[in-house]
């Protein structure tokens, strides 16, 4: 049976828990600020900020600047009411969609610091092939455990309202935010000189990148 080819990063996909425990669903409602002017996409990071609201998360190589927001989890969703006074419940969230007086933009977080992510490996858009040698390999893909990554930020798909961002090839810079917990055995394939290449990565938030993670508050 083959499995799925993969030829697009779809943002962070949580799959469970970091000791094992299936992700349920669990999410916690956030604020979006009334005509916020930034889309944000299912499968985004993002960070809440002093205000109390969450904005779209920016972070590639380092953690934003803890005094003013910090990395709070991943968008799932969003509801608001529209213009005709109807709750919409959206898979993303329309950069300058404004909340009617009375009302408010509610985002669905997934906040868990504990929650693994599916990612695909990328430059850019792009996901990484196996001709690019920088994917993980028969040959390193223990090695690649534990290693840290970087997130590659790409604007999300208004057709679908999801998420492009993905992870980029391993390093150990121990600023980069996210960690490498495994590599996707399930979309593995074949390449051309007959090693079997991983495009998809497990990770999880690095330690001081989560805000539950940072003595400090926003």
């Amino acid at each position: 049976m083959a499995f799925p080819t993969v030829n697009a990063p779809y943002g962070l996909k949580p799959i469970n828990l970091y000791g094992g425990t299936p992700f349920a669903g669990a999410t916690r409602q956030y604020r979006i600020a009334s005509a916020y002017n930034t889309s944000i996409f299912y499968g985004d990071p993002v960070e809440i900020i002093n205000t109390g609201t969450i904005i779209k998360s920016a972070i590639t190589t380092a953690r934003a600047t803890v005094t003013t927001s910090q990395i709070v989890g991943v968008f799932l969703g969003c509801s608001y009411v529209n213009s005709q006074g109807q709750t919409i419940f959206a898979q993303y969230f329309p950069a300058n969609t404004a909340a009617p007086t009375g009302t408010y933009i509610t985002a669905y977080v997934c906040n868990d610091p504990n929650t693994l992510f599916k990612a695909v490996i990328a430059t850019g858009a792009t996901p990484d092939d196996a001709t690019s040698g920088l994917l993980p390999s028969t040959t390193t893909e223990f090695a690649v455990i534990g290693t840290n990554v970087a997130l590659v930020q790409n604007t999300g798909l208004t057709t679908t309202g999801n998420s492009r961002v993905a992870v980029a090839s391993s390093a150990t810079t121990g600023t980069l935010p996210m960690n490498v917990v495994d590599v996707v055995y399930e979309t593995s394939y074949v390449n051309g000189s007959g090693n079997v290449v991983y495009p998809e990565l497990i990770v999880r938030w690095n330690f001081e990148i989560h805000t539950t993670t940072i003595a400090s508050g926003v």
